[in-house]
This record gives structure tokens, sequence and C-alpha cells, in this order.
């Protein structure tokens, strides 16, 4: 479709003047000829506003290949982001950065890829693929990534190793930025870890930290997503360094994309009276002049990527344009339609009950705490009792597996606490970073059965149990019946076949209400008391994260960076 030319009249709002006002837009040929603010605000009319961009973003975390998550992102106003693809790099290499950047230029959305720095995260799990300082350089040089994804491993940075620094060389060769990711550092090992050459950091969960990394030279990245959620905690930022903040959702499960995007953060902003152009520089101008992306901002010259809003107070999105093409009009999307070829890794068969058995000492064990909205963890001890271990629903002790994906190997098995599930387990191939199959559960029966439809779907979600009363509306057709000792059980498994991250399907809506069933069943019927079981349950085994997590080789001190006994 060719770019028309066109002009719109309406309030405009340019952050970037830092000024508002009735006027109108020319465009031709997809860019922005010329803009005119005549006269202050008129009543009732709507506004037009450069697009807002997601400074960080997992979009494999979405479970939406890049063409579906772009047609539910642009009707909330969304015209770029900044990827981190090292989700489906650490399953398929290289060829599934090539995969994700290949799906993004045909999408019709701006998708700015990264690449990955630490495939694997860390030696201390077993991934799919090691991406190399060479294919890093390859990728900049093809134009397949446009910067250096998040660098976790931060204590090789604070120790220089040459891996890793040359790694950051390469990005600098190419005059591309290096992202961050420092949980918890602060003081003078923030300022070692940014005179590194590192630019930003996204997981910070104080303002003490946050303030510490800018004082350091870093970019903030404010996090709100389905299981990190830090906005609270660091939003004051926006009044003190609204040059030095940017917002992103990092992971977002699809039935919270349906909802809403960055324009959520947007409002909840406006809620505090945040100044307008402060917020819309944060949310739209910050990212595109850090990452030096090629997407418009409202002024001559640029790219027309923008949209129209119906007011300030919900600032509903009614139209998206991207490159001058109406992308989003009046509840219809009018992306391309894309063929998604499925990639993936996946080598195991099925498990038997036999493999998940746990025995114990009469001895303390340690446990891990999980911590809903977050993705760090705590971890307690408590005194256990000699012999077979399934669970302690009574104390909300469960039983933790990963089990390696990519070849055969015995499960590694952990104690959990902050799930609360009642009955049955749920199960998952999406397990940062390394995504092999993560599961929790209340009985070795349930946990085997649960693993076993991951593994048959060849990457997924699912949830099992017992589900009397469950309402038909619910029997889905992923919905499963079956039965064990005569006891009726359901499950209901979201089948996830590219790389056991994302779905091939187009539709994302229909995705993120299938998402919502597993999630609704995992709480109401099995009794989880988590916001979001999946996405915590994924973050159970990233090691780069303290403090207590678990690889397929076994329970790791994050703290410590080694490996630790349960008992």
């Amino acid at each position: 479709m060719a770019s028309k030319n066109f002009t719109i009249e309406a309030n405009i709002l340019d952050p970037v003047n830092r000024r508002a006002g009735f006027g109108t837009i020319q465009v031709a040929e997809g860019h922005i000829v010329e803009v005119q603010i005549n006269a202050g605000e008129k009543a009732g009319v709507p506004y037009v506003l450069p697009g807002f961009v997601d400074a960080h973003i997992h979009i494999e975390s979405s479970m939406l290949t890049p063409p579906a998550f772009a047609r539910l992102t642009v009707k909330h106003g969304t015209v770029a982001t900044v990827s981190d693809p090292h989700e489906i790099a650490n399953v398929c290499g290289i060829e599934g950065v090539k995969y994700m950047a290949d799906l993004g230029r045909k999408s019709g959305f701006k998708f700015f890829f990264g690449a990955p720095s630490c495939v694997p995260a860390t030696t201390f799990e077993t991934a799919g693929a090691t991406l190399t300082v060479e294919e890093i350089i390859q990728l900049f040089e093809e134009k397949s990534a446009c910067y250096l994804s998040e660098m976790m491993n931060y204590p090789a940075v604070l120790a220089r190793d040459p891996l890793v620094m040359d790694k950051i060389a390469a990005a600098q060769r190419f005059g591309l930025p290096v992202d961050g990711h420092a949980p918890g550092l602060k003081g003078k090992d923030a300022l070692l870890y940014a005179s590194a050459g590192i630019t930003t950091d996204h997981e910070c969960t104080t303002l003490e930290e946050a303030l510490d990394k800018i004082d350091a030279g870093m970019h903030i990245l404010i996090r709100e997503g389905s299981a990190a959620k830090n906005y609270d905690a660091l939003h004051s930022l926006i009044q003190s360094h609204p040059e030095m903040v940017m917002l992103c959702s990092d992971d977002k499960h699809p039935d919270e994309l349906v909802q809403g995007h960055i324009n959520q953060l947007v409002t909840r902003s406006l809620v505090y009276s945040y100044d307008l152009m402060d917020v819309l520089n944060i949310a739209c101008v910050n990212p595109v002049r850090h990452y030096n992306l090629p997407v418009g901002l409202l002024q001559p010259g640029d790219p027309a990527d923008m949209i129209m809003i119906e007011d300030l107070d919900t600032f509903k999105v009614t139209t998206t344009w991207l490159n001058g093409h109406k992308v989003y009009d009046d509840g219809v999307v009018h992306l391309p339609a894309v063929e998604i070829p499925v990639i993936n890794a996946f080598g195991i068969d099925k498990i038997e009950s036999d493999d998940l058995r746990l025995n114990l000492r009469s001895a303390p064990a340690k446990i891990i705490v999980a911590i809903d909205g977050a993705i760090v963890t705590r971890h307690e001890v408590a005194e256990m009792e000699e012999g077979l271990f399934e669970s302690d629903t009574t104390h909300d002790i469960l039983k933790l597996v990963v089990i390696n994906r990519y070849s055969k190997a015995p499960p590694a098995i952990a104690l959990i606490k902050g799930f609360g599930l009642k009955s049955g387990a749920i199960a998952s191939s999406v397990a940062h970073d390394s995504h092999n199959i993560i599961a929790v559960g209340t009985n070795d029966k349930d946990l085997t059965a649960c693993i076993n439809q991951v593994i048959d779907a060849k990457g997924g979600l699912c949830a099992l149990g017992r589900m009397e009363g469950i309402p038909d509306q619910m029997d889905t057709p992923a919905m499963a019946a079956f039965e064990f000792d005569a006891m009726a059980y359901k499950s209901i498994c979201v089948p996830l076949p590219v790389g056991g991250l994302m779905s091939d399907s187009p539709d994302g809506e229909t995705i993120g209400k299938l998402y919502s069933a597993a999630d609704l069943i995992s709480k109401k019927w099995l009794g989880s008391t988590l916001t979001a079981p999946f996405m915590t349950l994924s973050f159970m085994a990233l090691l780069v994260i303290p403090s207590l997590k678990l690889s397929d080789m076994g329970l790791f001190d994050g703290s410590a960076f080694r490996f630790t006994p349960v008992q």
C-alpha cells in the first residue's frame, strides 16, 4: 500500500518542542512535511501525538510472534519496541534471532531487535544454543540487531571478564548502545558496571538503587510487566529525572496485552499530575533518541508514526499511523497477513512418576519463596521429616521440577513456597532463560501428567487437576478430560509450537483468552494465590536474579552464584 498524502486537523501534542494546541499536520509520501499549531487547544477535538515505544521487551514472553504482537499493540498506540530476542536465541541460537528479525520486517510494525549478550545466560543450566561474539558481530553487520541486549552477567562485567568485554566492545565498534541488567547493584558497583559501557537498567526495584544508577550515568527503564511490577516504587523519577527515564514492560503475557500496553503507564502517570510533556517524552521520545531509532516524533522530515486519541483523560487510541499508513482505525487493524513458519528444539520423551521421587532426610531443607509481583525470590529453611516428599499444602511447601528439554537427563527437584496450590499442577516450557520445562504441583501423578502434556505439545503451558464445577464456557477446544482412579480430571494446554515459547496463531486475542482460561483455572480451581502463576513460574529458573532458583542442573544460590544442596 502506497503512502498517502493527507492533512490532519486536530489538537497537536508536540513533546519534542513542549508545545500543544490546535493546528494541522501535513503528510506526504509517509513523512511529516509540516506541523502548524495555530491556536490553543480546541474543546471536543481529538489529539494527535507521537506513538508509544516499549523501551525493553521480550516479544516471546507475549507468547505471540512479532506479527501477532503488532496486531494487538497498535490498538494501544504502540508504534515500536526495543526487543531483546534472547528467549528464542536460547532455544534456537542465531537462527532464532534472524527468525524474529525477519518476521518483524514483514509485520508492518517497527521492531528493533538486539543481539543477545548472554546466551546461555549462565554455565549453570542447559540451553539449546550458544551465541558467540562472532555471531553477535554478524547480526550487527546484517542489521538484524541494532544494540547489544541486556548484559545479565553483571559479575563478569564487574570482573572485566574478557569474553563479556569483547561483546561490549563489538557493539561499541558499531556505535550501538549496550543494555544493562544488574539487579540490586548500587554505589561503587553500579559505577563500575556502568563504566564498562552499560547505558541502561530495567531491574531497579527501589528508588535508592535507581538513583545510584542514574548517578552512574545509566538510563532507568521503569518496568511494569506481568510478573515484575516496579512502577509504584520508581514513578517519582518521572518528575525528578524525566530526561533519564523510559517505560518498558520486559515480559508481558497476552491476556494483559489485550487490555493495554505503554498507554496504561501514561494514564497512570497523569493521575499523579506529572507534567504531560515529561510523560510523553518518557513514553515516546527518550527511547527513540537513546537507541537512535528511525521512528517519527512528529517533526518535519520524520516518518509519520503517530496516534490519535479521544481525550487526555482516557488516552483511548482511535487511530495509529506507521510511515503514513493507517495501521489501526476505528477498531480495525490494517497490518499485512504474515505466514508463520515453525522453528523449535525439543529432544525428550515422556517421563514417569518415579522420575520425580524426592527422598528427604530428617533435617532442615532450603525452600524457595516466590514473591507475588516480583521475579526475585526469598529463601527459608524448614525442618523436614524422613521419607518421600510430594507436598505439604498445609504449609504451602510444594515440589518444583525443572527438566532438560534438549536431551534426556534426570529432573532437578526443589521445594518452593508462595504458589498456594491446593491440588493439581501447572507446567510450562517458558522458563527463563534456557526454557527447559518447569512445573510445580501437589503430587507426583499430577506433575507427571502435566509435564507430559507439555512434552507432547513440543512446548506450551498446562494446568491440570480436579476441576469439579468448571463452567461449560471454560471447556475450550484445548481442554482435555481424562480419569485418574475413577476421579474426573481436566487439563488445559496452551500450545506454543514456535520454540516452545510462542503460538503460531495470527490472532493474539484468541491466545490471550486461552491463556486467561489457564490462568483462571490455576487460581480458582487449583488454588494458586499468585496474581500471575505462570509468569511467576517462568522466573523460578532465572539464575541471574537472586536469591534461590532452580536450573535443570540443581538448586542455585543466585546471591553467591553457585549451586547449593536442598539439604
